[in-house]
């Protein structure tokens, strides 16, 4: 089974869990911050990561961490479920799955924007309005400079692309010259 796949399935057990409790945003909080905490600490890394020590002693170090950093005791006995079961090398996964999840319970979209400036904030209210009546969706959008994009904007939301960059709106005339 793929990890993306297995953290999927733990990431859904604990959004129903936190669901139950009232605490969604919070746990999604916790487990950004336990993430970024594992990426940027190389003894935590090392923890969550070498194969040879032992699920017990990856459970008990895990968790003492987190109880000392505050995290609550849904996140704690999340992991403490995670580490016995040798998965803690997920922890990426795991909040990316989580995050995605919420997002889906939540009704926000990930939107992928690509253009050869930055957009103005009137632009980018703009952009946002039209997306959201068309989606019916928050939107989130994720913009990216990218120099092949000569002017206009390209938006991907899912397997969905909206073009209308200069290319895209030659390509369109082309396909009609041809055609006619």
């Amino acid at each position: 089974m793929s990890n993306r796949l297995v953290a999927h399935r733990y990431a859904r057990a604990l959004v129903e869990i936190a669901q139950k409790e009232g605490t969604l945003l919070k746990v999604q909080q916790e487990l950004t911050a336990v993430s970024a905490l594992v990426r940027s600490n190389p003894d935590m890394e090392r923890l969550a990561f070498y194969p040879l020590l032992a699920p017990a002693l990856k459970q008990q170090a895990f968790e003492a961490i987190l109880a000392a950093g505050g995290i609550s005791d849904t996140v704690r006995r999340f992991f403490r479920v995670v580490a016995g079961a040798a998965r803690l090398g997920l922890v990426h996964e795991l909040a990316t799955a989580f995050d995605e999840l919420v997002d889906e319970r939540t009704g926000v979209v990930e939107a992928q924007v690509q253009s050869a400036q930055a957009l103005t904030a009137t632009q980018t209210q703009a952009l946002v309005a039209g997306l959201t009546l068309r989606t019916g969706k928050t939107i989130r959008l994720k913009w990216r400079q990218d120099a092949s994009v000569l002017g206009g904007v390209k938006v991907q939301i899912g397997s969905t692309v909206y073009d209308a960059t200069i290319q895209g709106q030659l390509r369109l005339l082309k396909a009609k010259l041809l055609s006619a």
